[in-house]
Order: structure tokens, then C-alpha cells, then sequence
């Protein structure tokens, strides 16, 4: 019954009567460290993003959607294998670089659906497991980061599509021209040789992670006068976090003054600004070709960053600034121009996307399908998201606004409750006033029904965490 009300839905909305002219067409854009607040049409008056707006006006967007965290510092890696099967964190393959065979992958789903399946950009997991997931490439890049001492994002090292699926590292070519723009190349190549056939494109951006390099005219977009310091500036995390000087913490000297804060997010919103361009040039083509009619359009962040908010640079930490993300839906059926505030993981892309092709998902998906949200504000969603790092970090919200993160670092344990109603950048900490002793108490037992929940292997009602 829900499927055939979403199917009228759809096609109401596309002012049809029935799916004669195909399935959908999916297009995923993903970029990497953009947090949640750093687009201009949701809020943020100081950054210039008119691709990301255009999805924001004609699509809905999720204004709460999280990653769960990770177990090493590159959190991108899980993220990315939490997006490509629906599983949550401590639902994948050890610390998610690597994607068995037997967690089925959308673009793998797909291709047993009759999609073509295309990529370009960044993967963060094995090899192996892209080779199942994508018949067409270009444009690969295997990695974390581009490195400075290897080209960086101006001359990137990258794979052309390799039909044996071995993708071996001697076959790399060092390509001159942006990351960002490359990426998009092979994105529009793709879709102007497009002939009628559903396909699956996977746009992985490596922008705006560091190093922090925009292209010109982005790097004169923004000077470091024109930005404004976080509202949880500081100069140093006021505990050990556990992280404190991973190599993300390590960019920018300690303490972090405020002009090299104001310089980090100067050349920060130039990356989003630049790849947002190059998503503007994507969207053209789609309109170009007739295929946006048809094309069902996913654009998140893998996980956010600090750069300079709560005296921390990186993400390796689980306040909002790392932990939430943008995402947006926009496509045939998607209300336009419309928010959601329930609390969503991006594991949830998966279902959501089977759910509006009138896909069945595969057993092996553990997300929930954003669907019935998406057409009714008023319909239930999650009552708490769950956020994990490392073995030292541990946290929780619920849908009243209330968030808990605990640590322990080396047998130290520090506690910090923010009411994110009234303290939306979590500066704060109420954990150590009595009035809110009662809150807190409410807040540890829903920590602990969430990590259970989740098959955290830590038991955090133990005091050390059953760590050794």
C-alpha cells in the first residue's frame, strides 16, 4: 500500500499518470568534510553556493542528517561504506575500509535492476568492492586525501576505468587540471553519451578536504576579514578529546589565534564554493540533455569538520560541526523548496533511493527509508541518533535537542550535556550543574540503550568501557 501511494505520488508530480517512460535515473553527489551549515540557501549568508542552492529550491533538504563516526581518524572511509550498503557503523566490515561481497552495494543492487553504472572520484574503500559496484569509470581516485607531495588537487593521480578490476597503482596517470574539475568532466562525458538506458552516477568530489588549495578565482573569494569566527571559537579543546594532535590538529599551530581560524575557513568556503561550481556545471548538462526530468539527484557531505570551532581543526571529534552533514533530495516527486528536521543517518540514502525507484531493498540494509518524511513532515522518524569514535568518544541526541557525549581517555571520563534548542553550537556544557543532574541521568541510560542497539562493542556501563 505505501509503495503504490509513493508511486502516485511520483507520478502525480511528474504529471504523468504511469512510469511508462522508465525508471528513474540516479545521480549521487558526495563531497568530502563539508559540514552541514556551509550552504548559502540554508543559512549561512557569507558562503556563495548557487549549485547546492538550486537543489536546495527544488528539492528537500534534510537539515539534521548525521554520520555515525568512525574508528580511525579517516572517517570518510566508513562513511562512504555506510552510504554504499545502508549499514550503520558497527554493522560494517571492521572499521569499513573494506565492503565484502556479501553487503550488497546500491550501484551493485542496481546493476541487477538493469542501471548502468558509472563513477568518478573518490573511493576510500577496497578495490575489490568497486570493481562490483561500477561497469564504467574514469577519473578513479583510490585514497584518503590528495597529498601535496603528489600533486595535490591541481595534478591528482588517478585511474581510467580498468576492466579487470584490479586497478593497480602502476596504472595511475597524473592528470593536470583541479580535482573538483576533473571530476566533473567525466561525470558530463557520461551523461551527454547517454541513450535512454537508467543509470547510476556516482560523483565523489574530494573537495573541500584539505589541503585547502581553491583554484583561482575562488582563492580571492574570500579573504579572511570577511568570515566570522565560529560562535565556539577557542583557542584550545578545554580537555584531552583523545585526538588532540592527529594529523588533522596538526595543520595550523596551538593555539589556534583567531586569524589563522579566519584564514582556514576563508580557503575552506573557496573549496565549497569551487566544487559547488563544478555541481552547478553537472546540473547544466542534465538540463541540457533533457535527462534532469528523469533523474532523481542525492547530494551529501561524507562527514564535517571543526576548522576552528571548540579550538579543533579536523573531524575526529563528535560535535555538530564533524558529526552532521548536508543532504538533499531534489528530482521528479521530491517536494521543492522544503525542510526536514528528523534526525537521519546517511545510511539511510540507500533505502530512501530503492524506496523511490519502487525498489525493493536488499536484506542486508539496516537504514530507513526517508520516504514517508520526505511527503509528510508530520510522519515519525528516529527519537535519537547514536555517534561513535574511536574506542575514546561516545555520544547521543534525541529529538528533543538534547545531546550527551561522553569520553574516556586514557581512564579519564568527561562528560559534556548541551541543550541544543538554546546552545545550537554546543559552547555550553551542562553536565556538572545540579539542576541538570536528572537530565543527564535520562541522557546516560538513552547513551547506553543506543550503543546496545547499535552492537557497540564497548559496554559503556562498565567504567572503563571493557577497554584493556
Amino acid at each position: 500500500m505505501r509503495l503504490a501511494l509513493i508511486l502516485l505520488f511520483l507520478c502525480a508530480a511528474c504529471g504523468t499518470d504511469s512510469f511508462e517512460e522508465g525508471p528513474l535515473n540516479v545521480l549521487v553527489l558526495y563531497t568530502d568534510d563539508q559540514r552541514y551549515n556551509t550552504i548559502a540557501a540554508l543559512g549561512n549568508s557569507e558562503i556563495i553556493t548557487p549549485g547546492m542552492d538550486r537543489l536546495v529550491h527544488e528539492g528537500t533538504a534534510f537539515t539534521h542528517a548525521h554520520t555515525m563516526g568512525g574508528l580511525h581518524g579517516a572517517l570518510c572511509a566508513p562513511s562512504r561504506a555506510m552510504l554504499m550498503t545502508g549499514r550503520p557503523l558497527f554493522s560494517l566490515l571492521g572499521s569499513g575500509n573494506t565492503i565484502p561481497a556479501e553487503h550488497m552495494m546500491i550501484p551493485e543492487h542496481l546493476q541487477e535492476a538493469g542501471y548502468t553504472t558509472f563513477a568518478t572520484g573518490k573511493w576510500h574503500n577496497d578495490r575489490p568492492a568497486f570493481a562490483r559496484a561500477f561497469g564504467q569509470a574514469d577519473n578513479i581516485f583510490f585514497g584518503g586525501m590528495h597529498w601535496p607531495n603528489a600533486g595535490g588537487h591541481e595534478v591528482p593521480r588517478l585511474h581510467a576505468f580498468d576492466s579487470t578490476g584490479v586497478y593497480a597503482n602502476e596504472a595511475r596517470r597524473q592528470i593536470a587540471g583541479f580535482s573538483s574539475t576533473l571530476y566533473a568532466e567525466a561525470a558530463i562525458d557520461f551523461l551527454r553519451s547517454q541513450r535512454g538506458e537508467p543509470f547510476f552516477l556516482y560523483v565523489s568530489f574530494t573537495s573541500p578536504h584539505d589541503p585547502r588549495t581553491p583554484p583561482p578565482p575562488y582563492d580571492s573569494w574570500y579573504s579572511p576579514d570577511s568570515v566570522s569566527l565560529p560562535s565556539s571559537y577557542l583557542p584550545e579543546h578545554p580537555f584531552d578529546n583523545g585526538e588532540l594532535r592527529v594529523r588533522d590538529e596538526m595543520l595550523r599551530e596551538h593555539p589556534r589565534t583567531e586569524q589563522a581560524v579566519r584564514e582556514e575557513l576563508a580557503t575552506y568556503y573557496g573549496m565549497i564554493s569551487e566544487v559547488d561550481a563544478q555541481i552547478g556545471r553537472i546540473l547544466d548538462v542534465l538540463d541540457e540533455t533533457g535527462l534532469r526530468k528523469r533523474t532523481l539527484i542525492v547530494f551529501a557531505g561524507d562527514n564535517g569538520l571543526a576548522v576552528g570551532s571548540h579550538g579543533l581543526l579536523g573531524k575526529q571529534n563528535l560535535y555538530d560541526h564533524s558529526m552532521r552533514v548536508p543532504l538533499i533530495f531534489a528530482g521528479p516527486g521530491i517536494p521543492e523548496g522544503e525542510t526536514r528536521d528528523a534526525l537521519v543517518y546517511i545510511h539511510d540514502i540507500f533505502p530512501t533511493v530503492t524506496g523511490l525507484l519502487g525498489l525493493e531493498s536488499p536484506a542486508t540494509v539496516e537504514g530507513t527509508s526517508l520516504v514517508p518524511v520526505m511527503l509528510d513532515a508530520t510522519a515519525p522518524s528516529r527519537d535519537a541518533v547514536f555517534y561513535a569514535y574511536r574506542d575514546m568518544q561516545r555520544g547521543v541526541r534525541n529529538a528533543e535537542g538534547w545531546k550527551l557525549i561522553q569520553y574516556n581517555v586514557r581512564g579519564v571520563r568527561t562528560e559534556q550535556l548541551f541543550n541544543l534548542g538554546e546552545d545550537p553550537h554546543e559552547v555550553r556544557n551542562l553536565a556538572g550543574e545540579p539542576d541538570y543532574a536528572d537530565r543527564k541521568a535520562g541522557m546516560e541510560a538513552e547513551l547506553l540503550r543506543v550503543s546496545r542497539m547499535y552492537n557497540d562493542p564497548l559496554d559503556l556501563a562498565d567504567p572503563g568501557w571493557g577497554k584493556e
